[in-house]
């Protein structure tokens, strides 16, 4: 279920959704099981047969109602939800069937167990997937799973116990089907070179790397290839064995030992909480005092991992040629993993296109389009003549915008930030001047994005050194975007008080300067309206890094299966385009309204090669302007300072959105 939509507080205090779910599946089993299970008056129910007060069927039908009578959002569902006593969550779906529009997250949409358990039938209904210029990584990623030795051994620790604990009561089928899970668990963690009955953590691996496989490959040499494992899948489905795991842990005694799935273990764990409530007692007056079995502990407070690894058993039943089965071996058996690379998100793409009436795939910035058409749709067996493109202009003037393409700095040194490059002391220099200039000139907010975190902080650290920060942060006082998400609405919220602040109070410092990472927190579904960015400077373009094992097979998967496009190789165009759509959705957090202007500096001499140039999107493309040198650049942003000011509250008659579109219509 979604952790937002739970108003019970005693199961949301679990924090981890695993625990959630689990603790919601069992209340309801509890539910269920209430008039059977009913125990004689005046003696205390278990804590495990509590029931949730909120999951009432009444209260929850009432709650349909309410969301059916008037439309409202997570917080309106949840404040109804704790005023009438019923579960946001199941409430809600009760309502699918008689709704006429459903909004969901796509990732529901496009994961079919999923889509299936949540009640959404899309036969003969129309489908719109909105902001999709990440619908392909989405797919790709909802259908590629991950598991680590740790949570191999753990699961096998557990099954393990449960086995042994309910065997005389198991029927011969379902020993047969736990055992064959054993078995697999225990090929897995020997494919990453250890073996089950030890502590994963201290099993070190011998050959580290990372290898990757063919899906019947990886079956084959992990001997598992004589296991039907869609019958596993549909035991796993209809047995709910990973719910009935919770309890069992797990328990190392130390290095190299093996682990305890006795009753041994389960009178040490009661042994130990016991001397750790005489040890909390004895700290009352002090500190607390934490001994080192509570790292242990933690892992009781943990759901069981086997859910997890279902999702890769069932990534295995994919066709051979749709995905590859990557073996990362690390310093230990725990720290190594097994995760399963989709290559083709059209085999499940097909199936939701198939299913509808028509499919509309839209957003503001779609630009470049190929992807689609190509991995999404060709892949699929899409007719071409089936699929219908309709693109428009911007909603705001073409005078307030100014897109540049920047090829050299003030010292004439060419802007060209390559690997080889960009890490050179001059390149540093020549991207502070650059700043340096803008900033006295554009008003406001600018904000500057950098290709990773690393280089920011690489170039942050020189313009320290050299006094150039000093400089800066006379005109602009600076800020970096945090990894910590947490930590962004802060930095966001000082950044807006400090540009409010200088645009009211006058004097020699004119805003701020917000020092970002493409592919980070504020490249992506942050507005920097109106003063909060007047101008969006790309600092070299951000290729993905392409020694990566997943993009290398995927490229080569790509040059295998795609044909080739005017000239160029498919490998390649994929690599131009996931640098493109970063750089567009990127740049497009500047305009976002109607009387909105900024300017838009790109930084890099290859942006003005074709191929590259005309994956820009086309209401930016077209009003771009190549300047080869940094004085004619600098004239046109000074003049646009005054030029915008005065034509940013002109009515604007053109109001048409800017998407893209792509509709499917079953004949």
């Amino acid at each position: 279920m979604s952790k937002n939509l739970c108003v019970n507080e005693e199961v949301r205090r679990l924090g981890a959704l695993p625990l959630i779910n689990d603790r919601c599946m069992e209340m309801q089993k509890n539910k269920h099981e209430k008039k059977s299970d009913e125990e004689s008056e005046g003696k205390k129910r278990r804590a495990s047969r509590t029931v949730c007060p909120f999951y009432s069927y009444e209260q929850m039908q009432f709650l349909r109602d309410e969301v059916l009578v008037e439309v409202k959002d997570i917080e309106q569902l949840v404040a109804l939800g704790r005023e009438t006593k019923a579960c946001p969550y199941y409430g809600s779906r009760y309502a699918i069937p008689a709704a006429q529009l459903v909004v969901l997250p796509y990732q529901m949409l496009l994961h079919e167990p999923t889509r299936s358990a949540a009640g959404i039938k899309l036969k003969d209904q129309v489908v719109i997937i909105d902001e999709a210029h990440n619908l392909i990584d989405t797919i790709t990623c909802i259908h590629s799973v991950e598991v680590s030795g740790a949570q191999l051994c753990c699961a096998h620790s557990q099954l393990s116990q449960y086995m042994e604990r309910y065997r005389k009561r198991l029927k011969a089928k379902n020993l047969m089907y736990i055992k064959q899970i054993l078995y697999l668990l225990e090929r897995f963690v020997a494919m990453l070179g250890g073996n089950v009955n030890q502590n994963p953590s201290c099993q070190a691996v011998s050959q580290t790397g990372t290898v990757l496989k063919s899906i019947n490959d990886f079956l084959f040499q992990s001997q598992i290839d004589n296991i039907n494992l869609f019958k596993v899948q549909r035991y796993c489905e209809k047995s709910l064995i990973s719910r009935k795991l919770f309890g069992f842990v797990e328990r190392y005694g130390g290095p190299g030992t093996a682990v305890k799935t006795n009753k041994e273990n389960q009178k040490l764990a009661g042994l130990q909480n016991f001397l750790l409530t005489l040890q909390q007692g004895s700290d009352k007056e002090g500190a607390p005092q934490i001994p080192p079995v509570e790292a242990e502990n933690d892992q009781l407070r943990t759901a069981s991992p086997l859910m997890q690894i279902e999702g890769f058993l069932s990534a295995l039943t994919n066709a051979n040629q749709d995905g590859r089965v990557i073996l990362s071996r690390q310093g230990t058996v725990g720290q190594s993993s097994l995760k399963f690379l989709l290559l083709n998100p059209a085999v499940h793409f097909a199936k939701v296109v198939e299913e509808c009436r028509a499919v509309i795939i839209a957003g503001g910035t779609m630009q470049p389009v190929a992807d689609f058409r190509e991995q999404l749709l060709s892949c699929a067996g899409m007719d071409p003549a089936r699929v219908v493109e309709f693109s428009c202009g911007h909603v705001i003037p073409p005078e307030n915008i100014l897109p540049i393409i920047l090829c050299s700095g003030p010292s004439n040194q060419q802007l060209e930030f390559t690997y080889q490059t960009r890490d050179l002391p001059q390149m540093m220099d020549e991207t502070g001047r650059i700043l340096c200039n803008l900033c006295n000139v554009v008003p406001g907010g600018v904000v500057c994005f950098f290709p990773s975190y690393e280089y920011e902080k690489q170039v942050y650290a020189h313009w320290e050194k050299t006094g150039l920060l000093t400089r800066l942060a006379t005109k602009k006082k600076i800020f970096q975007e945090p990894k910590k998400a947490n930590q962004v609405e802060q930095v966001l919220v000082e950044y807006a008080k400090c540009i409010k602040r200088c645009s009211q109070a006058g004097g020699q410092m004119t805003g701020a300067l917000l020092l970002s990472v493409v592919g980070g927190k504020m490249s992506e579904g942050i507005n920097f309206s109106d003063d909060l960015g007047r101008c969006v400077i790309m600092v070299g373009m951000p290729y993905p890094n392409i020694k990566s094992p997943e993009l290398q097979e995927k490229m080569t998967w790509l040059d295998k299966t795609m044909p080739r496009a005017a000239g160029e190789a498919p490998s390649r165009v994929l690599i131009e385009n996931l640098c493109m759509k970063a750089v567009n959705q990127s740049i497009g957090r500047a305009i976002r309204h109607q009387k909105d202007f900024a300017s838009i500096l790109l930084l890099d001499h290859r942006y003005t090669r074709p191929a590259i140039f005309n994956k820009l999107p086309q209401w930016i493309r077209d009003r771009t302007q190549v300047k080869p040198a940094f004085g004619s650049a600098f004239a046109e942003l000074r003049k646009v300072r005054t030029c915008i000011l005065c034509t940013a509250t002109k009515t604007v008659s053109h109001c048409t959105h800017l998407y893209f579109s792509q509709t499917f219509t079953l004949e």
